[in-house]
């Protein structure tokens, strides 16, 4: 299979919406495509988020990765944030996430950050993709949120 990675532009909004909804969908949240689009195109106009698409060679949308930027502050430099990463069924297993795994990390590299992190639920068989790569689940610390809506 032919893919082409690239990163979107908010011209690319309408074709991710509905990668964004089947990612939400994936953890459990119920299908919204209007919402995936208007936060989509938010994150892309304000350039709050670097997405990168994955097209097939009919430019049909295959997957897409998030990277929100962020920092280290022990480490004192930028980090990104691998928030959302999600390739369609028909594919998976085929290298899709593969590459957009490693169109993230050569981000990472060109804008000189210290590290890619991401969090995953503890069923998401893409971990085993993700250790392949050289991702180390954390050991040393845990994690914790805080809803405040």
């Amino acid at each position: 299979m032919t893919a082409h990675v690239r990163r979107a532009t908010t011209a690319d909004a309408e074709t991710i919406a509905p990668l964004f909804d089947g990612y939400r969908q994936f953890y459990r949240q119920v299908s919204d495509l209007p919402l995936a689009l208007a936060f989509i195109r938010e994150r892309l106009s304000l350039n709050e988020s670097v997405i990168f698409l994955v097209e097939d060679e009919q430019g049909r949308p295959l997957g897409f990765t998030q990277l929100y930027p962020s920092f280290t502050s022990v480490g004192a430099g930028r980090l990104w944030i691998l928030n959302d990463l999600f390739v369609i069924p028909a594919v998976r297993g085929r290298g899709v996430g593969q590459a957009l795994l490693n169109a993230a990390k050569a981000h990472a590299i060109e804008t000189g950050a210290k590290r890619l992190v991401l969090s995953t639920s503890h069923d998401n068989p893409a971990q085993k993709l993700y250790e392949s790569l050289g991702y180390v689940r954390d050991r040393e610390f845990y994690h914790y949120s805080l809803a405040v809506d």
